[in-house]
């Protein structure tokens, strides 16, 4: 075989399930050169995969590029570890995750500091690390092709599932062969109460493309969503009850205190409810959605803060907790095993008079998850304390800010020549079953899961094979 009949990408995923996202991506070119880059390089948060955190499984100082799809901790929470082993290129991100990034990896190294701390380890980075890692971050815009390279360039298009989040188009050329043309959707949802998501240009619709294509609902259909957040919280109130509100400090969090504010709006709720938001990263995050011009937000709910609202300080924290009057707290972290709802949660599980109400995904081992299998009167552990479950616990997956299996299998139905469909971040159950779908309803030439089992040999055509990896 020749020199020149090589051109083809190498794609891994360093990821098992849903967290800790990172997909290595090997580029070969026909004359023997090569380039690699990575999407994305987050936290693992379920607890048996955290000992991957420690790792990279590959050399740094061999990355050519990064890009970012979105500001999440599990997409983003191991760069500055990328950096302190030695990276030291350009991370492409788009210009609102560019000017978020900076209080999630502050926050993310805050966490680390305290986890290290007591388990009497080595932190996984510095603030130092941190600071050098913002260096090297590229802004670009929305809709701009940008040449990484002479043959790889990229273009950043409208994604629902937060301000900034992208999906990402790599089209990878070499003279007198066909493109090789691979979309990564990221954290993946058609729609946002806080901006709008434009469709796809037509042009990228009828690409030869393969698309690596996230899984996280892919077992749930949009109809199945019931939306009882409303109806949940209303009732609490009228029974005089606490309602603890566990979010995610970046999406989540403005958008249920958008919807309270609309239930005071509509009369339904009364301002004489107070309503608090506890976490500092969240607090940020909030501050810049209320400020920042560039996050593209509709200025007609720009001002989305609900009435007798107000920011929670460490002296207020400790008030609130003793106080068992008629309230509303949205607390840090959504799935509940970090951040202030290390505090409330083991407090108000005892009370009677309390909701705990989750409004998003959940990952298996946190809190969130193993409070839904806990039934009333059982004794749980919160934050390392034993506590007797007292309060109602409900869940919602009306917020989420992925979309589900249904909507994504339209996603997919759009794209005239479709080659190969990689199906990654979900449950390892979830990832099969949505792969089986996307087999019966969608019919692309192939369709794999991509974890960290399999390599996946890519060219203009789809998939060439795959190979089997050192990982597990």
């Amino acid at each position: 075989m020749g020199i020149r009949t090589k051109f083809y990408v190498d794609i891994m995923a360093m990821q098992a399930e849903v967290t800790g996202s990172c997909n290595i991506c090997c580029i070969r070119f026909p004359d023997g050169s090569k380039k690699k880059f990575i999407v994305d390089c987050g936290l693992f948060q379920e607890p048996e995969y955290l000992h991957y955190n420690t790792e990279l499984s590959f050399n740094p100082e061999t990355v050519d590029f990064v890009v970012v799809t979105h500001n999440h901790v599990d997409h983003t929470g191991r760069l500055p570890l990328l950096v302190k082993q030695g990276y030291c290129g350009n991370i492409y991100a788009t210009m609102p995750t560019c000017r978020l990034l900076r209080y999630a990896l502050s926050d993310s190294c805050k966490l680390q500091k305290i986890a290290a701390k007591k388990a009497n380890t080595k932190c996984l980075y510095t603030s130092e690390d941190v600071s050098q890692t913002l260096k090297y971050l590229v802004p670009c815009n929305f809709l701009e092709t940008i040449a990484v390279d002479n043959n790889i360039k990229m273009t950043f298009f409208y994604n629902g599932h937060l301000p900034g989040a992208a999906l990402i188009l790599f089209q990878i050329s070499y003279p007198e062969y066909d493109d090789i043309n691979l979309l990564f959707t990221g954290d993946y949802n058609n729609k946002n109460m806080f901006f709008d998501v434009p469709a796809l240009p037509n042009w990228v619709n009828n690409l030869s493309i393969s698309i690596i294509q996230e899984s996280t609902y892919g077992d749930t259909d949009s109809s199945t969503m019931k939306e009882e957040f409303s109806d949940n919280v209303l009732k609490a109130i009228k029974e005089d009850k606490t309602i603890i509100i566990p979010v995610f400090a970046l999406g989540r969090a403005q958008e249920v205190l958008y919807k309270l504010k609309t239930l005071q709006d509509n009369h339904f709720l009364s301002t004489e409810v107070p309503i608090y938001l506890d976490g500092k990263l969240a607090l940020n995050y909030t501050k810049k959605f209320l400020d920042d011009d560039l996050l593209g937000l509709k200025e007609e709910i720009r001002n989305f803060l609900p009435r007798n609202f107000k920011y929670v300080d460490d002296l207020m924290r400790e008030k609130l907790l003793k106080d068992r009057k008629t309230k509303i707290i949205l607390t840090t972290s959504g799935m509940g095993s970090f951040g202030p709802a290390q505090r409330y949660l083991p407090e108000y599980l005892q009370v009677e008079d309390a909701l705990i109400h989750f409004t998003g995904y959940t990952t298996e081992g946190t809190l969130g998850a193993r409070l839904k299998g806990t039934l009333t009167g059982d004794i749980t552990a919160a934050s390392g304390i034993l506590v007797v479950k007292r309060a109602l616990v409900e869940y919602t997956t009306e917020y989420s800010a992925h979309a589900k299996a249904d909507e994504m299998i339209e996603f997919l139905k759009q794209f005239s020549n479709l080659r190969l469909v990689l199906v990654t971040h979900g449950e390892d159950e979830t990832k099969r079953l949505f792969a089986e779908r996307i087999m019966r309803e969608v019919s692309p030439k192939k369709i794999g899961i991509l974890n960290r089992e399999f390599v996946f040999r890519i060219n203009a055509y789809g998939l060439v094979k795959t190979i089997n990896t050192k990982f597990r």
